[in-house]
């Protein structure tokens, strides 16, 4: 096991630049995963840490020692790629043992750890069979024990989900959890999927146009986004958001509809005139009849779409003019059409600055 260290890590393709100036030290054993959209530079920041690109700028460390000009081969890493990369027409035994025989180990050797993890990961049964013949989910833990036969100091996982349909996904979720539990080997997995990150992260790095908007606990960046971006990303549905402007009696007023909210709680708006606000589609409390009388932050809301998803309901509402989304139970849930009163919970605003999209702290020890 080991540590990864980037220091000011960049890269370019000409005048195009992928990643900018990643600074990021993940600990020896830590299970750290990079999640952001398409195009973010997650997927290239893996790849250099892999060797498989070269970087421009800054200098990458595994285990204290400096490895920007080392073959991918003698850097301690072993990768799981999102397209399993297994040769069809050897076997499930070979293809696992097939790192092992280019460095030329003895043959008993290799047939013993190749056993081994395969029988760590479920597939002793399958050691003679072919790709062709074997699930999803089982080729995906071949491309795993293919890596883990490797005894490596770092894994690395570039989307090894996203081609399995969602059920295998949970799954495949959990096995890795345990594997990552079992082995303790220092891992960076690549994702766009917010769920596995939440899921499976010990801590994860947000990224945005090739630079990290946010390094955290799943806990930290869902209940305190850095920025506007990360909280869009992070929650689904995602947050709701209200572009407002302070009005003369020090309500703040909608830019888009006829809404307005009271004096925001516990933040320093004094030299702004114009913020974005935003509230979780699960911060919203639709109330019964006679709650909240006299309460500002309950709202005349109609319910524009009602959606089932199961034990939850989504419900786009029309609030004064603004659409916004509540999460609600989904027993006996509104109907599309009906009239009702939604509380918002002014702890739970967040409130972004509308140029920067950086979030503003909140004053320490305030609530409403």
């Amino acid at each position: 096991m080991a540590n990864v260290s980037l220091q000011q890590v960049g890269k370019s393709y000409g005048k195009s630049v992928a990643v900018e100036a990643f600074n990021l030290d993940i600990r020896d054993g830590e299970f750290l995963v990079l999640l952001g959209p398409s195009g973010c530079g997650k997927s290239t920041t893996l790849r250099m840490i892999a060797g498989l690109e070269s970087i421009t700028t800054g200098d990458l460390l595994i285990g204290g020692e400096r490895m920007n000009e080392v073959d991918p081969k003698n850097r301690g890493v072993a990768m799981v790629f999102q397209n399993y990369a297994l040769y069809p027409h050897k076997t499930v035994e070979e293809n696992m043992g097939m790192a092992l025989k280019l460095q030329k180990m003895p043959k008993a050797e290799i047939s013993e750890r190749v056993a081994g993890v395969a029988d760590m990961l479920g597939l002793t049964e399958y050691l003679e069979r072919k790709p062709g013949s074997l699930s999803g989910g089982q080729r995906q833990r071949v491309a795993i024990g293919r890596a883990i036969v490797r005894t490596p100091q770092v894994f690395l996982f570039d989307e090894p989900l996203s081609n399995l349909d969602a059920k295998l996904r949970v799954k495949m979720r959990m096995e890795l959890q345990e594997l990552h539990d079992r082995l303790g080997v220092t891992s960076v997995y690549v994702t766009h999927d917010q769920v596995e990150a939440m899921t499976l992260a010990d801590r994860i790095v947000v990224m945005d146009g090739g630079v990290i908007a946010q390094v955290g606990s799943p806990r930290e960046v869902y209940d305190t986004p850095a920025t506007e971006f990360v909280a869009g990303f992070i929650g689904s549905p995602a947050m709701n958001f209200i572009s407002v402007e302070r009005a003369s009696n020090g309500e703040w007023a909608s830019m888009d509809s006829d809404l307005r909210l009271p004096e925001l709680p516990g933040i320093d708006l004094s030299r702004f005139q114009h913020v974005k606000v935003g509230i979780r589609p699960e911060h919203l409390t639709i109330l019964e009849p006679g709650e909240g009388v006299g309460d500002p932050w309950v709202l005349s809301a109609k319910v524009v779409l009602a959606e089932l998803l199961g034990a939850d309901a989504l419900l786009s509402l029309s609030v004064q003019g603004e659409l916004i989304t509540a999460r609600v139970n989904g027993v006996d849930y509104p109907e599309q059409g009906q009239e009702l009163r939604l509380r918002l919970n002014p702890d739970q605003l967040h409130v972004f600055d509308s140029e920067t999209r950086k979030a503003l702290p909140r004053i320490k020890g305030t609530t409403v």
